[in-house]
């Protein structure tokens, strides 16, 4: 069975985290939410997650550390979405996701396992500079690599387009972006996987899980 564990989800008012929270909790999970607007305590107290209200671009790695030393798992689910230009997308994106990053290796043996929610082929991008997604794709490949070479026991979650379309289950795929091309996930199975793997009492053995709506049950996901 699995044990509950003290689980952090940054980020906790985003879509996939909405829509995660209500899962972990239901699977007895301790679910603490951590968001930046104070009208959104209410509606995450309501999943019945503990709200933490921090600004993650103010925080230190040694803030970072400090706030995550008692956590089982991370869930990094924060992004700019595209709002305030590409300052706003490589402050949250990368340098507050680093900063995490780094905080939670600075802990040594006692570090929670982390999992980064990414989308599929984000360090093999190819989006030139002039387009209006270079910034966030530049942000995500510069996180995710200083997640694989952190040391630390992470899970990068690689979604393809994303919908809110009802699904069926779940199809692993290779982490290319011609792998996924056409295919599209569900932030309905973004949730899902995600409640599934952090509620485990491991990550799966393969460090990235490249996914898009398909057949399978998450519960096979290995």
């Amino acid at each position: 069975m699995t044990k509950s564990s003290k689980i952090l989800i940054i980020g906790g008012h985003g879509r996939v985290a909405l829509l995660a929270t209500p899962l972990l909790v239901d699977a007895a999970q301790q679910v603490t939410s951590l968001y930046r607007n104070p009208e959104h305590r209410s509606e995450i107290e309501a999943l019945g997650a503990t709200p933490l209200e921090r600004d993650v671009t103010a925080l230190s790695v040694n803030d970072w550390a400090e706030l995550l030393k008692d956590f089982d798992v991370v869930v990094w689910s924060a992004g700019n979405g595209g709002k305030g230009g590409a300052d706003a997308t490589y402050a949250i994106d990368r340098d507050a996701a680093i900063a995490s990053i780094d905080g939670a290796a600075s802990l040594g043996e006692q570090a929670p396992r982390y999992m980064m929610v990414s989308y599929v082929g984000a360090t093999k991008h190819t989006i030139a500079p002039e387009n209006s997604f270079y910034a966030y794709a530049e942000a995500k490949k510069a996180a995710d690599e200083h997640l694989a070479a952190s040391g630390l026991d992470y899970l990068i979650l690689g979604p393809s387009a994303l919908t809110m379309d009802e699904v069926t289950g779940v199809e692993v795929v290779a982490d290319t972006q011609e792998a996924a091309a056409g295919r599209s996930t569900s932030r309905i199975l973004v949730a899902q996987v995600l409640a599934e793997l952090a509620a485990r009492d491991s990550f799966p053995q393969a460090r990235v899980l490249p996914f898009v709506d398909g057949v399978e049950d998450v519960k096979s996901i290995q």
